[in-house]
């Protein structure tokens, strides 16, 4: 039977969460929101604000809920998570607040999974405790979604191995107590077979930022997503996480939660939307009415509405088919999500800038902002064509061609054999 109701235990824990992120963390966002301040955990607000905040969500039993209790998570099911990251992506600071915040919480599962007890020590302890941030570095320049076109290599040196290449986007870098990189080891075989993944601490020499990189409304050399240089940076053995050969599969391992978690928050971005949206309908007034009262409002109301409802049954499902079935089996769900988080999230955007007018395209509201991070998850993780592909190569396997010259569903074929199946009736 499907029910969509929520246990009560957790609709009370949700309930608190949207009370505190609310009231406690959102003002933050006002304050301190810039994307490098949520990253750099030297900054004062960490000690001074964000740390007392975390603290009360451990006490509550909410903290990086997406990590089983032996790495000091709760262990909770996507659906779960799903119904607790839409109201976390609703602040910039709030899944720092909650111990999940990404690139840390797709990391610190791969340290947990792969890293040697003393890098757990080192590294995933104050990880896990909100202390350090990290990064992770897979794209190159010139390779976009192409990982075949990766040149970052890594070469064994006796009880070592040395890195040289360029990363591209190494989002919160500078930031970062270390980084994850992908890096070719074995050019002679497939790219998916012949890249590893390699733990580098910060401040190892070789390391060379080429210039800051932002998004389209920072200031020129400035920005959290650096173009870094790797020159001859060698680290011990035991830094190569998993096996040779394995870092795909390794990033399956962050990947797969991870997109799903995108969308959980950004369903929480597109409810965002429609309070915005339904808030200047019912306060602006025009040609002697409110903006309620006219049908072209009402329109984008109801198609607002109906996209989000859309959505989040979506992103539940999917979460769903994970808890029941695993990631594996749940690709084509996933895939179905990573295109559909974009499309509807800068629907949601436009619209409610639309009805904004001037206001909603300038810096006193969070719509442009917004709108830029809609298109951004059009390409994180992958660009859409590519989990189009994959979803549409899912689909295709649950289906054949057809057995004869015409289609399955053509008439008259399927009028004669019908003709032929009841001719004592149609005879008579």
């Amino acid at each position: 039977m499907i029910s969509f109701g929520v246990e009560p235990a957790l609709a009370a824990e949700l309930a608190w969460i949207r009370e505190f992120v609310a009231t406690e963390i959102e003002p933050l966002d006002l304050a301190f929101g810039d994307e490098e301040v949520v990253y750099d955990k030297s900054h004062p607000v960490h000690g001074r604000h964000l740390r007392p905040l975390q603290d009360r969500v451990r006490e509550r039993g909410l903290w990086s809920c997406h990590l089983t209790p032996e790495f000091g998570g709760q262990g909770y099911g996507q659906v779960q998570l799903a119904l607790m990251n839409e109201i976390l992506g609703r602040s910039a600071f709030a899944p720092t607040v909650f111990g999940c915040q990404a690139p840390d919480s797709g990391n610190a599962e791969i340290l947990a999974h792969y890293g040697t007890p003393g890098q757990r020590e080192r590294y995933l302890t104050p990880l896990l405790d909100g202390r350090i941030s990290s990064c992770y570095a897979m794209t190159e320049p010139q390779g976009g979604a192409d990982p075949a076109l990766f040149t970052t290599r890594a070469v064994r040196d006796g009880d070592h191995w040395v890195i040289d290449g360029e990363k591209w986007f190494s989002s919160s870098f500078e930031k970062a107590a270390f980084t994850i990189v992908m890096a070719v080891t074995n050019p002679d075989v497939s790219v998916y077979q012949g890249t590893s993944m390699f733990l580098v601490p910060a401040g190892t020499p070789g390391l060379e930022v080429i210039r800051r990189t932002g998004l389209g409304y920072d200031a020129a050399g400035t920005g959290n997503h650096p173009y870094v240089r790797y020159d001859g940076v060698t680290v011990p053995a035991e830094n190569l996480l998993g096996a040779e050969g394995q870092a795909f599969v390794i990033a399956q391992t962050r990947l797969g939660g991870g997109r799903l978690h995108h969308a959980m928050r950004t369903v929480g971005a597109v409810a965002r939307c429609l309070d915005m949206l339904c808030e200047r309908a019912l306060s602006r007034t025009t040609q002697g009415e409110l903006l309620a009262r006219k049908q072209l409002t009402q329109q984008k109301i109801a198609d607002a509405w109906i996209e989000l409802t859309q959505f989040r049954l979506q992103v539940l499902h999917a979460a769903w088919c994970v808890d029941t079935y695993g990631a594996k089996a749940a690709r084509r769900e996933i895939a179905a999500v990573k295109v559909a988080t974009p499309k509807v999230y800068h629907d949601a955007v436009v619209r409610t800038m639309h009805a904004h007018g001037a206001l909603g395209i300038s810096n006193e509201m969070p719509l442009a902002r917004m709108l830029l991070g809609s298109i951004a998850l059009g390409i994180a993780d992958g660009p859409t064509e590519v989990h189009q592909a994959t979803l549409a190569r899912e689909v295709l396997k649950e289906h054949r061609p057809s057995s004869g010259s015409w289609p399955s569903e053509h008439v008259p074929d399927r009028r004669d054999a019908a003709r032929a199946r009841y001719a004592d009736l149609l005879e008579g």
